[in-house]
Order: C-alpha cells, then sequence, then structure tokens
C-alpha cells in the first residue's frame, strides 16, 4: 500500500510537470498578431465582475492546468483527441473589441451607482505571445437627491399611491443610484399587482432628474403613467377581481387523473370575486407542486368579462405507481455479503395525492473469523411503511398558516431483525412528524411529534455475555447498556434556513450565501413523570422501567452554521461551523448508541477515520478503532475550504478541519474524554488536505486525502504534532462520498 501512494503521487507530479510545460508551448497556436490572455486586472476589484474575457483556468490561482489538458491533444483530430479536448479549455485568445465594451460596461455601472462623471479606460502590456490588460476606473464625484416629488397621471391610482410611498426606499439626501430606482418601481407595480392592478407593470413608472441644481445634487420627479395615452385619449389602469376557476386534463398525457375534486379545489388561492394578486398565483403553483400524483402544472388566465380574470389550469397527471430494486455487494474485513431491497410507491393511494412507499429488505453476509461461536452468519430482514399527506394534518391550524406554507405529514412504522452469531437483536422504530417551510424555500421546519424505538435482545450468545457483558476484568458500561432491551419516546423540532435558495445544478463556489440549522430533541420525560406518580418498579440500576423495559432520558441540541464566500469566478471560501450537545438524565445515565456523537470521517475531521477521534485525548486499545468508546455527549466540528474549478466537471478543494468529542461525565473505559474548560482547547484535533470532486450538477462525487495535523491522543511531540513530524502510514486517511461536506 505504501508503494501504491508513493508511486500514485510521484506520477501525479510528473502529470503536473508535463502539462507546466505543455501549457508554456501553446504559441504555435497562435496567428500572427494574436496574443494569449494571460491576466486581468481590475480597479477597484470590485468590478472583476464586468469582465467580458477572462484568461483560462488556473488551478489554484497558479498553474493553467486545464490549458495543458487541450494542448495535450495536438492540432491532430481524432475522437479520443477530441474527447481530451473537452475536458480541457482551449486557449483565450485576447480580443481588444471585448476589452473595450468592459471598459464602457464598468463606466455605465458606476455612473448608475450616482458617479454621474465616471470615466474607465483600459491599457495592455505585451510580452513575447502573452497579454496582459488593465482597467481602471475614475469614479469622479457622486450625485445625491437633494428634492423629491411624485406625479400620478393616473387619477384612478391617486387614492393608493400616497400610502405606498410611505414605504418608499427613497430619501432625500441618499445617493442618485439608478439600481434603487428600479427597486423602487418594482416595489410600487408589485404592491399595486397585489390589489388588483393586473397590467400594472414597472415599465408604467419613470423618473425625471434635474442635474443642474450644481453642487452635484439632483431633483428627482417620480411619474406614474396610465395605462395607454394616444393623444388626448387616456386609458386608466383597471382593477381585476378573479372569476371561476375550472380545470383540464393535459390531452398530450398517458396518466389518467385520480384526484378528488376537493384536494384539487383545496390548492387554488384564487377565490371568485377577490381582487387580482399575482401572489396567489404563485400561491397555487406551489401547492400544485407539492401533489406527487401531477407531473407538472400550468396556470393561464383569460379575460372573458369587464375587469374579471378566469383561471384554467392545465394538469399533466404522473405515473402513481413505482418499483424500484436494488442489489449491494459487501465486504466486512473479508466476510463476503449480498443484500437486496424492493421499494414500492403509490403516489395517490386515496386520491388525494397522499404517497404510500412500503420498503422491503434482506441481507446476508457469511462470517468465517469468528471464533468461540456456535452461528457463523449474518442475517438481517426489515420492512418499513410510510404514509405521507401533502398537507399539515394537525388541528386547529388558522387559515392564513395553511394559505402561506408548503407541508407534509409523516407516518411511518419500520421493523429489523438481525441475527449475528452473538446477539440477536430486533428494532421497531414509529414516528409521526411534519415538515413545512415558506414558499420562498429559505426557511424549512421538522417537528417530530412523536418518535418510538424499541430495542429487544431476545437472544445473546454465552461467549460474547461472558467476553464483554459480565466479566469483570473487561465490564464496560456504555457496550452493555447498549445490550439490554430499551425504550425510547422522544420529541424533536428542527429548524434550518437558508439566505438563497437554488434548485438544480449543484455548485461548490456559486453564490455568496449562508446556512444555519437549530435542532432540540427530548427524550423519556413524559415517561418519567408516569412512572414516577404511578411508582413504577426499578430494575438493577435503579433505573424506572415500563413493561419491565428501561426507558432512555436525555435532552440534545444541535447548532450548525456554514457561509460560502465567492472570491473570483470559479472561486471560493466556505466555512462551517457545528456544535452538538446532548446529556442523558434521569433515567439514564449513557445515551444511547445511536444518539452518541462521533468524529472523524468525511464530514467531519477528515484527518482522521470515522468513529476514530476522541473522546478528548482518549484513544483505542493499542491505537485500534475503539467502535463503543469512541463516541461521546460533545461534539465540535471547525471547517474551512478553498474551492476552484479545475477543469471539465472536476472541482479541487483544500481543506483545513477541526474539532473532536467528549463526555459530560467521567466513564472509566473512555480515559481522557471527559470535558473541561482548563483543557478542552489542548484537545482540539486538526488536520488538512486536498479533495476532488466531480461534478455531474445534480450528482456530485467527493474524493478528499487528508492529514493528521495536531493529535491529541498523544502527548509527546512527535506524535501530537503529526503537522511537524508527519508520517504518511499513520497520519493519512482517504475519504469516498457523495455531496459536499458541507
Amino acid at each position: 500500500m505504501m508503494r501504491l501512494c508513493a508511486l500514485f503521487r510521484t506520477l501525479t507530479c510528473l502529470l503536473l510537470v508535463a502539462l507546466v510545460i505543455v501549457s508554456c508551448s501553446s504559441e504555435k497556436y497562435l496567428s500572427e498578431g494574436e496574443y494569449l490572455l494571460d491576466r486581468t486586472e481590475v480597479h477597484p476589484s470590485s468590478l472583476d465582475g464586468y469582465i467580458r474575457q477572462h484568461p483560462n483556468q488556473r488551478w489554484f490561482s497558479a498553474v493553467k492546468v486545464p490549458l495543458g489538458i487541450w494542448l495535450m491533444a495536438g492540432k491532430k483530430e481524432g475522437r479520443f483527441r477530441n474527447m481530451i479536448r473537452r475536458m480541457g479549455e482551449a486557449p483565450v485568445i485576447y480580443d481588444s473589441l471585448q476589452s473595450g465594451r468592459s471598459a464602457q460596461q464598468m463606466q455605465d455601472a458606476v455612473r448608475a451607482q450616482g458617479y454621474l462623471h465616471a470615466k474607465s479606460s483600459y491599457s495592455e502590456r505585451t510580452k513575447r505571445h502573452k497579454m496582459r490588460v488593465r482597467f481602471d476606473v475614475d469614479y469622479g464625484p457622486r450625485y445625491s437627491i437633494r428634492d423629491l416629488s411624485t406625479e400620478v397621471r393616473d387619477s384612478l391610482l391617486l387614492y393608493l399611491i400616497e400610502p405606498l410611498m410611505s414605504e418608499t426606499l427613497l430619501y432625500e439626501g441618499m445617493p442618485f443610484d439608478a439600481n434603487v430606482l428600479d427597486d423602487e418601481r418594482r416595489r410600487i407595480a408589485s404592491k399595486l399587482n397585489s390589489v388588483g392592478y393586473y397590467h400594472f407593470n414597472k415599465d408604467h413608472i419613470s423618473f425625471l432628474a434635474d442635474t443642474t441644481l450644481g453642487n452635484h445634487q439632483v431633483a428627482l420627479t417620480m411619474v406614474i403613467f396610465p395605462f395607454s395615452q394616444h393623444g388626448d385619449t387616456i386609458t386608466y389602469h383597471q382593477i381585476y377581481r378573479w372569476g371561476e376557476t375550472t380545470f383540464k386534463l393535459d390531452t398530450t398525457s398517458r396518466h389518467p387523473l385520480r384526484l378528488r375534486e376537493k384536494v384539487l379545489r383545496g390548492t387554488v388561492a384564487m377565490k371568485p370575486n377577490s381582487l387580482y394578486s399575482e401572489r396567489d398565483v404563485q400561491t397555487t403553483y406551489g401547492r400544485l407542486i407539492r401533489l406527487g400524483a401531477l407531473a407538472a402544472s400550468n396556470i393561464q388566465l383569460e379575460e372573458r368579462d369587464s375587469n374579471r380574470l378566469y383561471p384554467r389550469i392545465i394538469l399533466t397527471p404522473a405515473r402513481l405507481n413505482t418499483i424500484k430494486f436494488g442489489l449491494d455487494g459487501t465486504n466486512s474485513s473479508g466476510d463476503l455479503g449480498v443484500a437486496a431491497e424492493v421499494t414500492y410507491q403509490n403516489r395517490n393511494i386515496f386520491h388525494g395525492s397522499e404517497l404510500l412507499t412500503i420498503k422491503a429488505r434482506g441481507a446476508f453476509e457469511a462470517i468465517k473469523q469468528l471464533k468461540g461461536y456456535d452461528r457463523q452468519n449474518f442475517i438481517e430482514y426489515s420492512f418499513e411503511a410510510s404514509l405521507t399527506f401533502p398537507n399539515f394534518m394537525f388541528p386547529g391550524l388558522n387559515q392564513w398558516f395553511r394559505a402561506h406554507t408548503q407541508a407534509t405529514s409523516e407516518v411511518s412504522l419500520k421493523f429489523d431483525s438481525q441475527d449475528r452469531p452473538e446477539f440477536h437483536r430486533r428494532v421497531v422504530t414509529g414516528a409521526l412528524r411534519y415538515r413545512w417551510g415558506r414558499y420562498n424555500g429559505k426557511h424549512q421546519y421538522r417537528w417530530d411529534l412523536l418518535g418510538l424505538n424499541y430495542v429487544y435482545m431476545p437472544w445473546i450468545s454465552e461467549t460474547f455475555r461472558k467476553t464483554y457483558l459480565d466479566n469483570p476484568t473487561s465490564r464496560n458500561a456504555i457496550l452493555r447498556y447498549n445490550y439490554e432491551n430499551l425504550f425510547i419516546m422522544n420529541w424533536s423540532f428542527t429548524f434550518n434556513y437558508s439566505s438563497v435558495h437554488t434548485l438544480g445544478a449543484m455548485s461548490i463556489y456559486g453564490k455568496d450565501g449562508w446556512t444555519a440549522r437549530v435542532s432540540l430533541e427530548t427524550a423519556g420525560n413524559l415517561l418519567h413523570g408516569l412512572c414516577s406518580a404511578f411508582s413504577s418498579s426499578k430494575n438493577s440500576d435503579g433505573q424506572r422501567t415500563l413493561f419491565g423495559i428501561a426507558y432512555a432520558q436525555y435532552a440534545k441540541v444541535d447548532l450548525d452554521f456554514s457561509r460560502s464566500l465567492k472570491i473570483s469566478e470559479g472561486h471560493s471560501f466556505a466555512f462551517h461551523a457545528g456544535l452538538g450537545l446532548a446529556f442523558p438524565y434521569g433515567n439514564a445515565n449513557i445515551l444511547p448508541y445511536e444518539k452518541r456523537y462521533f468524529s472523524g470521517g468525511a464530514n467531519s475531521v477528515r484527518g482522521w477515520s470515522v468513529r476514530e477521534l476522541g473522546p478528548g485525548s482518549f484513544r483505542g486499545i493499542d491505537g485500534r478503532i475503539d467502535f463503543i468508546n469512541q463516541t461521546g455527549d460533545i461534539k465540535l466540528d471547525l471547517n474551512v475550504e478553498y474551492r476552484a474549478h479545475l477543469f471539465w466537471k472536476v472541482d479541487g478543494a483544500l481543506f483545513l478541519d477541526a474539532g473532536n468529542i467528549w463526555t459530560f461525565r467521567d466513564y472509566d473505559d473512555q480515559p481522557g474524554g471527559q470535558f473541561s474548560f482548563s483543557r478542552f482547547w489542548r484537545e482540539i484535533a486538526v488536520s488538512y488536505g486536498m479533495g476532488i470532486r466531480f461534478n455531474f450538477n445534480y450528482f456530485l462525487l467527493r474524493l478528499d486525502a487528508g492529514m493528521k495535523a495536531i493529535n491529541p491522543a498523544f502527548e509527546d511531540t512527535r506524535r501530537h504534532y503529526p503537522l511537524i513530524y508527519p508520517k504518511f502510514s499513520r497520519d493519512f486517511t482517504f475519504h469516498f462520498a457523495v455531496g459536499l461536506p458541507f
């Protein structure tokens, strides 16, 4: 393995050197008088977005590897050579016309901000066959608004404009910014659209500016025009009301429509005789999208009567029944296995666009290397059913909430049976949950009103019990707790916010924005109150039981924040911080295993494998991974990535990660794992590395290679600071994952 990794690194270095050499030979692809665009500079740099012609991409702002790939194909034609060209990037031949247009756009943009005398220019500098271009913009003085006035030439709008101006974006003394003026036009048009003015748009609003006042000041008049004017004939804006909505089946569809009339009518926000509002149309679209029984919908508005709009909704039904099959092969430390899964879905089970999902899964693994056990195979099968409704199935909700949110309600039940040589486990889970959000897609909520989890251990082998559970020399409280019958009854609430709502293609260096998530969860409080009130019995560990089964009791909170900052075209920084706290109390001293935190892995501190880090300064016996003990009650993750587009569909990243997990209590089997304010900062692990991402728009594959930098599991200098004393076989970790880490 070491030799293979060394060979890979050597070949990678040689390939990069070859690409650099090839990229330097681009001169032979240039004609007489042509130059390769090498660099562009903009002063000030905030206007970089107006450049129309950019140089070839540089990997991490250093080497033009995509250009080198394109040049490797040579001048000859051929299928393979054409494929190489598509993966690379053709030379960018400098075009002075594009530079002139770029300078003009910069000047126009700055003048629109109120710098009416701004001037732009560009200069060229050649070196051999390369061209460097510098853009300079002289802003000059900025104009401001001294006087504001409004002229309404449509008498029917006079009574509306005055209250609208109480929320105006304009004020005396503000900069004379054309962008703000355009925002004001859109604001007024949107307000009038919401109160019946169907044909009103921002083009009916104009601004007259008098710049002759002196002292760089402007007298501004906003003019609102009637619907039309031809000579002395004036047509004023009219108020429109909704007529009756009709539904029509798309004649090109091959699937029948079996939705109840009440369900379809419930999606319509355009109530007859109410004032026209564009928001009603968008709300109706949002509700129709929630109906899984529909593949598409289209709303057409028809003016049949005077001042009345009749909506007609064209419905395209979806295929209602689908069956999916899946087959996976597994290899766990040399033990081969196979797993099969079948999923059935009906998107309209009760003719109300309810989604019924039934899933069955079976798995088999031949375990050969487990000594001391009579049974040598692992068999698992599970059944899961869920029913999702396209609305909020909860009594007492007011009409406003139902009208302004997209919601689903879900009921699910799952049974899972696991037969291992060491033990047999049966798990029954059930949930009642709600998901909803605003129509802008930025706010998302999830409320698990009720979650049930019952773990039953019908059989544990004597070998496993004597070795791990009952042996006084190896007795592990966390291990033993997770191999007992257990009942969990929980409640949770999660809030997600994204400042940028995007649908479709996945971008790793796209718009600036941030996301935040807050999750709260509690378990066992209701059961504890009932059992305490009725003085239920206790087991040998002093835990109260329900029907002879101990129940878990804990509180858990998770905070997560991510920020993306675009620095230039194809380049961005991404930041992430995550904090999790889970505290067992009352009827439990230990968290259930599935609720405990772990660190390391593709989405955490990537210098460590999954469940390999922590808690605190703890490390597994002889340095081995201890999946039970390397879990905790507190988790901290801090990550930063520099992301760049490389070529074709390949993106790259450089990252720095920090974090760890800790426990609230001091457990004998986790020495060094308890959290302490006086030393936790010395127990924060740090790693660094680089990654390659294959971005196929809706699907992204990620390969990350991480190296340890600070390892809190060791105190001696050489092992505590791998950054200074690196050892590839000890400190390197490779991760394969789907999707971005944050």
